[in-house]
């Protein structure tokens, strides 16, 4: 199993687990939270089959990565992408973003540019600030994160499976677009992940992008369902063709906030559509 050392807790070492398959121009994909390199399943074979190299990550944190109490913020979350760039010398990269990975993205591209990057694809995005503030009036109430927070703490397990029904929109799309056995593949990889990350992650969606977003200079892809439950579209991906120079929205027409699984083949159409371009 490969990893990359980026830091130390203590006595151990932060180590981010990444797998990196075919050959041709690479694909980086970052996942969404609370789940791991692995959710990109129904992606992984088809960019593939296209003739792409592609490297999926976990975030620390998460899936087989360490699990530290340290680095929950973009800052950290970027180095760590960097790190990965420059040990796999990635070049002429196409990064695609889900979720949480979004953040990433946007937030590599606004501090470390682009020398590294051909476009990027945001599946589902954070940007580009979540927090209703008096300059941000589309954003959510703060107190929303704060009962998420304490849910957490309260009864993880409970709150990964709330969370995941509004990930699926499982009360629509159970049986038809969301297994039982699926949903509790993602249950069982969250359930896995720190607990501690879990809760310290809730703090970075609120995470301010707005400044990196104009520094972006290259194609930007963004696809996200109308019903998205967890980032809702107002708020997020229907604010970003105007402040992103090179992007485009795709609207997934009642699609969830996981449309890279319930939608598979409408994000995949997209995704190699843009890639091809």
């Amino acid at each position: 199993m490969p990893f990359i050392t980026v830091g130390r807790e203590n006595s151990g070492n932060i180590d981010i687990y990444y797998e990196d398959h075919g050959s041709g121009r690479p694909v980086v994909l970052i996942h969404g939270y609370p789940l791991s390199g692995h959710s990109w399943e129904k992606q992984l074979k088809v960019l593939l089959d296209a003739g792409h190299r592609v490297i999926t990550y976990d975030r620390r944190g998460f899936g087989d990565s360490s699990q530290p109490t340290v680095g929950y913020d973009y800052d950290t979350f970027t180095a760590d992408l960097t790190a990965l760039m420059q040990t796999l010398d990635l070049r002429d990269t196409t990064l695609v973003g889900f979720s949480m990975g979004t953040g990433e993205v946007t937030h590599y591209l606004g501090t470390r540019g682009s020398d590294r990057v051909r476009s990027a694809v945001l599946l589902g995005p954070i940007p580009p600030y979540l927090l209703k503030t008096d300059d941000n009036p589309e954003g959510v109430d703060k107190s929303v994160f704060d009962q998420i927070m304490a849910a957490v703490i309260a009864d993880r397990p409970a709150y990964l499976k709330d969370f995941l029904d509004n990930f699926y929109n499982v009360d629509k799309f159970r049986g038809t677009r969301i297994s039982d056995q699926a949903w509790q593949l993602s249950w069982n990889v969250g359930a896995g992940a720190s607990a501690y990350a879990t809760w310290a992650c809730v703090p970075t969606w609120l995470t301010d992008f707005r400044g990196d977003l104009p520094k972006i200079d290259v194609p930007v892809l963004v696809v996200q369902g109308t019903e998205d439950r967890i980032l809702p579209i107002d708020s997020t991906g229907r604010r970003l063709p105007a402040l992103i120079k090179d992007s485009r929205l795709v609207e997934i027409p009642a699609g969830p906030h996981n449309i890279g699984w319930t939608h598979a083949e409408e994000v995949n159409r997209e995704l190699l559509g843009f890639l091809a371009g």
